[in-house]
This record gives C-alpha cells, structure tokens and sequence, in this order.
C-alpha cells in the first residue's frame, strides 16, 4: 500500500471514529440535557453559564497552544510530553487557586451568592483535565479516534445517569456541577489507563521554549476566541436574568450538539492529515477544498434544517417551559452554519506553521466582533439583536479566514465560494420548504416532525442529484464505510 493510500485510510478510519465520539457522545449528552430539562429550571442552566467563561479561559491557558504544537512535532520525544504534562499540571493547579479565592468577586459580579461554592468545587475540573492533555494529543497524533470514542461514551453516560438522579432527588444545580466533575474524571482516567504513558522526572527548558514559540500565539488566539465565544454568557448573565441566560444556555447547547459534531470531527482528523502532507502543496490544496465541500455539505442542511423544525422541536423535546429559547437556538443555528469553515481554514495556518498569522487574525476578528456588540449594547437591540450580531460576525469572520487560506495554499476566497455556494443555496430553499410544511401539516409536534423531517432529506438529496452535486457521492461513500466499520 502506498502512502497516499494509506494516509487516506487512516483518514477515513480517523474521521469514522471521531463522528462516532462526536455522534455518540454528543447523542447522549442531548438525550440527558433533555431529561435534566425536564427535571431542573432555566435558573439552574444560568448560573453554571455565568461561570462557563472562566473555566474555559482556565482551560486555555492550563494548554496554552502546546497541544497543537505537540501534534504537529513530527518528531515529539518523551522530554517534550513530560515537559508540557508537568506545565499542565502545575499551571492547572494555579490557576484553581486563583479562581477559588476570586469567587466571591465573581460572585459579586452577577450578583448571585449561590456561585461561590459553585465555582469553587465546579473548577476542581482544571486540575482533572490536565491529567488528561498529553495522553489525547498521543491519540491524536495517532489518527486513534476510536479509544477516545469508547472512553467518551463510558464517560458520557456514567456521568449523566448520576447527575439524572441527583436532580431527580432534587439537588438542583448541583447535579450539573457533579455530571462535569465525573465525565472528565472518567475520561482522564480511562485515558491515562488506556495511552499507558507516563511522564518521566525531567522538564526540559529546551523542549518548553521550542514549544512555547509556536504555542504562545495559539494561546494569545485560543484566549481571545474564548473570551468571544462565551462573552454572552457574560452580557446576559450580567444584565438579564438567570433564566434568560438559562434559555440562552439550552439553546446555545443544542445548536451546539449539531455543529459541533461536524466541524470538531473533522477538525480534529484533518489537522494531522492535513499536517502530514503539509510540504506537497498540491496534495494539500486539493485535500483541503474536499474538506471544505464535504463538511458544508453535510453541516449547512442540519443547521438549516434545525432553525426551520425549532417551534416542534424544543416543544415537544424540552417542554412548555423553554418556548421562550426557541428564537435563540434559530438564531444560533444561522451562526453555527459556518462553524466548519472557521476551524479548517485556521487549520491551514496552524500546519504551515504561521502561528503568528493566527494570532493577527483572531484580533481582527475581535476588533470586529466588539464594534458589532458594543453597537447592540448602544442600541438596546436586547438578546436578539446580540445573537443576530453573533451571525453577521460569523460571516464575516470567514471571509477574513478565508483571505490567509488564499495566501497559504492559494485557494482562493472565489474558489472557496464557488465550492461551497450550491450546498449553501440547496440548504436553504430545502428549509424554506421544510418551514412552509409546518404550517400545512395538521396534529401535534410528533406528526410535525415526521413529516418534516421526511419532506427536508427528500428535498435536499433531490436537488443534490438534481443539480449533480459531487459531494452527495462521498458523503454516500463515507456512509458505506461507517456501515461496514460498525458491522
């Protein structure tokens, strides 16, 4: 088998497992969000979202870009896995201690005395997860998708039957922070059981500088784009209700269970395959733009397709008392369409290795994003006006990515478009008639969604044969192959 046989292989392989983690997981991660729901109020969602940007600013500096640097050493020694494991590990450890004594601030901030003890026990994840770091970034480099999907799924359920029945017996936001606390247990754990690896007695200098030149711009990049995916959290945590944050939080974690399986799954295979291949730039460029075409073709009929059947959906799924989240999640998904897109055109720059590139974008990007928000906020445009900011960002963001994409590999901002452009006009007129539907169709929710559901993939695979849309072949192929894998 020759190589390029053989890293196409190991793709396809990589890119099964990684759905299937994303799918899997994500599948049970909605089926409990549902039940606890049901089973807890808006509130509760609220105040684990006020706190949701610390933890993930915490959880990007505990990595600070070594993780990408790691997966695209080609040539990582043992040193260098036990520097960084060792940096994890003591920057995890800081950075708890500073988040348990800032409580009260914090606490102060949202005005909700309930978040000191939440935030306290809630951020023993950082020092959790850094056990965790070195043994993924091993799997990763590996294209071994599959031991992470196992572990996910353990992890995933385990976690969520616990917290279903502390809510159940009625310890309210506790049961969330408990769920957090032992799915990532679980997962370092079984991780750390799994890679077999161990870090030796040694912190190279060496190694850390080497890594760190790469990794501190993805830091510097990886803090701003935090901050600006969970500055809502902090907008409407701090100047509307826990409940509004609450129906924010359960839309934002549904739209997310779609786009993310997409765009993480193939974010996750394509940066090593992509890395592998980084000095034939034919190779590159061509596996790039099949990238681009397949993820949005998958990726921009769900999003569309979801805002279209929200009304039934979270009514019939959620219940009565998260109505008000529907225009949020229809919202969300119109921003989430272009989430794919995002994370492999900053894959090109991370495998050429311009870093330094990346940094320079994402302050752009959030330069851009600030006049965007601080124009709502100036105009009182309230939740909506901040999320329909969010979805005009989104594209414009892309169309910054895409400019350095032409730079590195040069593939074009047109040529992007024209790859993308027939999945992006089919997605739509099929949700324009998927939406038409709901109207027509008489009955309850249930009857609703079936029939939408059906109409939606008649019409987008008709008018993908119709209008001869290549993609509908791979995706049918990449289909074929995950039968066979499960089988």
């Amino acid at each position: 088998m020759n190589e390029s046989s053989n890293l196409r292989q190991k793709a396809a392989s990589g890119l099964f497992w990684s759905f299937s983690d994303l799918i899997a997981n994500q599948g049970i991660q909605f089926v409990i969000q549902v039940i606890l729901a049901r089973l807890l109020l808006p509130e509760d969602f609220g105040l684990i979202g006020m706190i949701t940007i610390f933890i993930s600013l915490s959880t990007t500096f505990i990595d600070s870009g070594f993780s990408q640097a790691l997966i695209r050493e080609q040539d990582a020694k043992q040193e260098d896995f036990s520097t960084v494991f060792y940096f994890n590990l003591a920057m995890a450890s800081a950075l708890y201690l500073v988040l348990f004594f800032a409580a009260p601030l914090i606490s102060d901030f949202f005005r909700e005395p309930k978040l000191i003890e939440i935030l306290r026990v809630l951020s023993l994840v950082l020092i959790i997860n850094s056990f965790g770091i070195i043994q993924r970034v091993m799997l990763v480099r590996r294209i071994d998708f599959k031991t992470q999907t196992k572990i996910s799924i353990v992890a995933s359920v385990a976690s969520g039957a616990a917290a279903v029945a502390l809510a159940y017996f009625g310890l309210g936001v506790w049961s969330l922070v408990i769920r957090t606390l032992t799915m990532q247990f679980l997962v370092a754990f079984l991780l750390s059981v799994s890679n077999k690896w161990k870090p030796s007695l040694v912190f190279s200098m060496q190694s850390f500088k080497r890594l760190f030149r790469f990794g501190s711009r993805l830091l510097a990049s990886g803090l701003l784009n935090t901050i600006y995916m969970n500055i809502y959290y902090v907008i409407i945590g701090r100047f509307f209700s826990a409940t509004e944050l609450g129906y924010f939080t359960n839309g934002k974690k549904l739209e997310e269970v779609a786009s993310q399986a997409v765009s993480t799954s193939l974010q996750r295979v394509s940066y090593p395959v992509l890395s592998s291949i980084q000095k034939d730039e034919h190779r590159l460029r061509a596996g790039f733009s099949k990238i681009i075409r397949t993820s949005t073709f998958i990726n921009f009929p769900i999003m569309v397709f979801l805002a279209a059947i929200a009304g039934p959906l979270i009514g019939l799924v959620f219940g009565e008392k998260w109505l008000p989240s529907i225009p949020y999640f229809q919202i969300l998904c119109f921003a989430g369409m272009l989430f794919p897109l995002h994370a492999i055109n900053l894959n090109i720059l991370q495998v050429k290795g311009r870093s330094d590139l990346f940094l320079k974008l994402e302050i752009i990007k959030k330069a851009v994003f600030t006049a965007i928000i601080v124009v709502v906020l100036i105009m009182k445009l309230g939740i909506v006006g901040l999320l329909w900011g969010s979805v005009l960002n989104s594209y414009i963001a892309y169309l910054i990515n895409a400019v350095y994409s032409k730079q590195m590999i040069a593939y074009s901002v047109k040529d992007q478009m024209a790859d993308i452009m027939p999945s992006f006009l089919l997605s739509f007129v099929m949700g324009a008639v998927v939406f038409g539907v709901g109207f027509l169709v008489p009955g309850g929710d249930v009857i609703k969604l079936l029939v939408q559901t059906l109409v939606g993939f008649t019409a987008y695979v008709g008018l993908s044969k119709l209008f001869r849309i290549r993609e509908l072949d791979t995706v049918r192929e990449l289909l074929l192959s995950f039968l066979k894998k499960t089988k």
